[in-house]
This record gives structure tokens, C-alpha cells and sequence, in this order.
């Protein structure tokens, strides 16, 4: 099964390049969690991924999304 895919490295970056850390902060999770995120290491749990998409004041399937292997 592939992680979920993401934008969240795009998002940071359009917004005023806000480091892993400060997102981390305001969704509650370590700087190593979103660096995981970005580089699909790690699918995060619902909520942290709704904290994410909310941080970003976006929907959530404007963030992340699931890669079929079909």
C-alpha cells in the first residue's frame, strides 16, 4: 500500500515559507513528524491531517489524497 500523498512542503512554502517546525507547532506534532509527512515516510492520523489542511484554511482532499496502485 502506497502513504498517502500530499502537498504540505507546497503549502509551507506558499505560505511566507513557514519552516517544518511552526507548522508542527500549531498542529501539535514534532518538526520530524511533518518532515516524515512531506517525504511520505508517515501518513498522518485523521486528525492531524484535518489540523494540517485547517492551519491552511483548505479542504482536506486539497491536501492530501490517496494514490492507488492501479
Amino acid at each position: 500500500m502506497l502513504p498517502v500523498a500530499n502537498r504540505v512542503r507546497e503549502l509551507r512554502a506558499e505560505n511566507g515559507d513557514m519552516t517544518q517546525g511552526e507548522l508542527g507547532e500549531r498542529v501539535g506534532v514534532t518538526r520530524q513528524t511533518i518532515a516524515a509527512i512531506e517525504l511520505r515516510r508517515y501518513s498522518p492520523s485523521l486528525e492531524t491531517a484535518f489540523r494540517i489542511a485547517r492551519v491552511f484554511n483548505i479542504s482536506l482532499v486539497d491536501v492530501f489524497w490517496f494514490e492507488s496502485d492501479a
